[in-house]
């Protein structure tokens, strides 16, 4: 049965893990998403669920702890903010190196450096394009309510787990502070470890005569072998952008201009819209839900109908060049954004879509 609650986005992560059956959460502390660790210390879910609590003694040592309970097939996820994130990317490519499943959650602060403790979207290439060595991917969800950083939860799970890669949550600072309703579930049992031994065959749990010796690594030295690991891991990437693009549309039937934006800079287009629409200019908004993988499709054939497009993000322009990529440069996109913590106004949105893309050459 739902129960409705008053949560910030933080809080919302924090009782989704709770709820959802996650087995354990390393994190450290670091501003704007302190508060997802301190609902779960204050929580104490583990005599309630079983899930497991632990403040890490660094971000290091917390994606490796993630490493540790993802390679037994547990449920297992941290949060951090930007330089934390930072401080996790060898760790993220081992996970997807040896192919295991967890959840990072990323409420995203300015930069570069240690910048600001204020809101930003600059965390996008780290996310999508792979922050750390080697070809792999994450799968990336942009929530941009409070319902959503409680519900991508489990949808980050459910396809960390059917791809066998480390899935992302990427927030700001926005979403991660804002307070709205939100509705949560009744609490979901823990898999079983007898659960866990027969469905992933991969998984390290322990002595067991009738399966054969699990070694979970991300180190190959014999380099075919390691080009037949790559070319699996590429192959699954194909298949999670065929299958699991998500993505909202808003306004788009007779739209003459898109917004493409995500976060909280997509609830800031909104309004846009409406402020856009009451002085005659027909204006929709795509927001991606997955940032990776990307929703190329559906802008490819957005371009054939549009005038233009203005990619919307609290940042230099990141997420803009995937925008022009997937026009494949046949209308006019530009890119509008605020940096170093200021978030844009819906008016500023409006205007800049009138002289870079309506009035712009």
């Amino acid at each position: 049965m739902k129960e409705l609650r008053l949560m910030k986005g933080n809080e919302a992560v924090a009782e989704a893990a709770i709820r959802f059956g996650v087995d354990g959460y390393f994190g450290y502390p670091i501003t704007p998403q302190s508060e997802i660790l301190e609902h779960l210390m204050a929580e104490n879910p583990y005599p309630k669920t079983g899930m497991v609590v632990l403040q890490a003694e660094s971000e290091v040592a917390s994606i490796n702890m993630v490493y540790g309970g993802a390679a037994c097939g547990k449920r297992v996820m941290t949060t951090s903010s930007s330089p934390g994130i930072s401080l996790m990317q060898e760790g993220l490519s081992y996970i997807a190196g040896a192919e295991l499943p967890c959840l990072v959650v990323n409420v995203v602060r300015g930069g570069p450096g240690l910048g600001t403790i204020q809101p930003s979207q600059a965390d996008y290439f780290q996310s999508t394009k792979g922050g750390g060595h080697g070809d792999y991917r994450l799968i990336v969800l942009a929530p941009s309510s409070v319902q959503e950083m409680y519900d991508f939860v489990g949808l980050g799970f459910d396809l960390a787990f059917k791809y066998r890669n480390p899935a992302m949550l990427l927030a700001d600072g926005v979403i991660g502070q804002v307070m709205e309703k939100v509705e949560v579930d009744d609490y979901k049992p823990r898999w079983t470890d007898e659960y866990i031994k027969k469905s992933f065959p991969w998984a390290t749990t322990g002595k067991n005569p009738n399966q054969p010796h699990v070694i979970v690594t991300s180190l190959e030295l014999d380099s075919a072998r390691q080009e037949q690991v790559n070319l699996r891991i590429q192959a699954k990437y194909r298949e999670c952008e065929k299958n699991d693009v998500r993505f909202e549309m808003l306004h788009c039937d007779d739209a003459e201009y898109i917004f493409v934006a995500y976060g909280s800079s997509a609830r800031i287009c909104q309004k846009a819209i409406e402020m856009g629409r009451e002085k005659g200019i027909k204006v929709g908004l795509l927001r991606p839900i997955t940032l990776w993988p990307f929703p190329t499709q559906i802008l490819r054939e957005l371009s054939y109908k549009v005038k233009g497009m203005l990619a919307v993000e609290m940042s230099a322009g990141q997420m803009v060049e995937d925008v022009i990529l997937a026009t494949e440069n046949r209308i006019k996109v530009e890119h509008f954004g605020r940096f170093g913590g200021i978030i844009p106004s819906p008016q500023e949105v409006v205007t800049a879509l009138e002289t870079k893309i309506i009035g712009g050459k």
